[in-house]
């Protein structure tokens, strides 16, 4: 029987399961990228990669990792996350080195543009794999599904009641004015809810705001927005991507995908039309965009 001790990266999501208190999907998706990393150092180096040779690792060994990981068709925000997983184990296996500084890919940014699908699920995971507490990672998951499948504002997600539960397939929202609205709840969201209900330590008063701080009291909207400028960093968004941002996009994919401007502005709780309008501009200049980007003759 070998006494060896098991190898890194499993050492790293013991530590994470058990220390830091990830969600299992976080520690699964941690390791793999550990594995990868030191699968492809140990081909890179013709060497072992222990914690020994980790601590001397340089930029110019997470920028060749990074080229495989892109030529695998790693998209620049997914790269960034990989990255932000990188330097966490790094500082787990070689605590006491000096580790190589090396800026994750960016997302071009310009004038106001929606998040893509992709990014802002990204971005949603990236914060809720951050949280200190699972339950807390549940809860930030599912307010920002909210404000990117619903389209509420922040305010509006985080004063929602827990007499909403049990949930069926719309949600009655308080917006602007006392003004109240109807919206659609998809699948995603309201698992998303079930499952933050399922796993909040507190007590859900059914008067009481749904959605609870760390210490029982109601959740405050900077810490959201603190989280989503925490994560939109490590993935290379951005300084606009931001807890709005994902309403605005949640409108400009809806209108892109040819919903009708009376209903969005129903959905979205606009008591003018012009406020709707705003983003039949906004989704006309991306679409340029794409086809300034993609078009042979642009």
């Amino acid at each position: 029987m070998s006494d060896a001790p098991p190898p890194l990266s499993m050492q790293w999501a013991a530590h994470l399961a058990r220390d830091r208190r990830r969600s299992p999907h976080t520690v699964r998706a941690y390791q793999a990228t550990a594995e990868r990393l030191t699968a492809f150092l140990q081909g890179h180096w013709g060497g072992p990669a222990d914690a020994a040779a980790l601590a001397r690792v340089t930029a110019a060994d997470l920028r060749a990792f990074l080229a495989v990981r892109r030529a695998e068709g790693l998209t620049n925000v997914s790269a960034a996350r990989e990255l932000s997983a990188v330097r966490g184990f790094l500082a787990f296996a070689a605590p006491d080195a000096d580790r190589p500084r090396l800026r994750g890919p960016r997302v071009k940014t310009g004038v106001p543009r929606p998040i893509a699908p992709a990014e802002a699920v990204a971005l949603a995971q990236e914060v809720a794999d951050e949280a200190a507490e699972p339950w807390i990672g549940a809860r930030d998951w599912a307010v920002l599904l909210l404000l990117y499948g619903a389209g509420l504002r922040i305010g509006e997600a985080i004063a929602l009641p827990a007499r909403i539960l049990p949930l069926g397939e719309t949600l009655v929202v308080t917006g602007k004015r006392d003004k109240t609205r109807i919206v659609p709840l998809l699948p995603q969201v309201r698992a998303a809810i079930e499952a933050y209900a399922r796993a909040v330590p507190w007590t859900l008063d059914p008067a009481a705001p749904l959605f609870r701080g760390a210490k029982g009291g109601p959740l405050a909207p900077g810490m959201i927005r603190r989280a989503v400028q925490g994560a939109r960093g490590r993935l290379g968004l951005g300084e606009r991507t931001t807890p709005h941002a994902l309403r605005h996009s949640f409108a400009t994919h809806l209108l892109g995908r040819g919903a009708d401007l009376r209903a969005l502005q129903e959905l979205l709780g606009h008591a003018s039309l012009s406020s709707t309008q705003v983003y039949t501009a906004v989704d006309a200049a991306h679409l340029l965009d794409v086809y300034r980007n993609a078009h042979p003759r642009a």
